[in-house]
């Protein structure tokens, strides 16, 4: 583990977080958009977003030669997490009775998008929580490392 691998994998789960944080805001602001894409000549509702993740996984070579030096703590150290991509929720727009709506059909219902503010509240104080235990790590760390320059004076 090098000086500042802590350090690189607080800063990956900072930028995830804060992506995170990101889609959860356009979700909300996009709560009512019932013209969200064009698709087929119709226009669609919003479609609710969410970021997937993964660990990031160290290279092949790393692995090798931790493996053939006989030492299991380059690879028992985590390197940190990425976001693979960012999907759309399969989950079935909600009707809403509105015959006023210039989007409404016939039978006067709306299409609204797939949204719940209140899911969006709980993944919101999620990724706040985790943001911040975050920025705890990363200066837990840098504080650390400061103290172990202040040995060499």
């Amino acid at each position: 583990m090098t000086m500042f691998q802590g350090l690189n994998i607080s800063a990956s789960a900072l930028t995830t977080q804060r992506l995170r944080m990101d889609v959860i805001s356009s979700n909300m602001a996009n709560v009512d958009t019932t013209r969200g894409k064009f698709v087929n000549g119709e226009w669609q509702p919003y479609t609710r977003k969410m970021v997937v993740t993964q660990a990031n996984e160290s290279s092949k070579f790393r692995n090798v030669l931790s493996h053939a030096m006989n030492s299991t703590s380059a690879s028992s150290v985590g390197n940190g997490v990425k976001v693979t991509r960012i999907v759309e929720d399969k989950a079935p727009f909600k009707l809403v009775y509105n015959p006023e709506h210039p989007d409404a059909n016939e039978e006067g219902y709306v299409q609204m998008p797939n949204v719940d503010p209140l899911k969006e509240m709980v993944d919101l104080m999620s990724a706040t929580r985790s943001y911040e235990a975050n920025v705890t790590v990363f200066n837990a760390n840098k504080g650390m490392l400061m103290k172990a320059l202040e040995i060499g004076k």
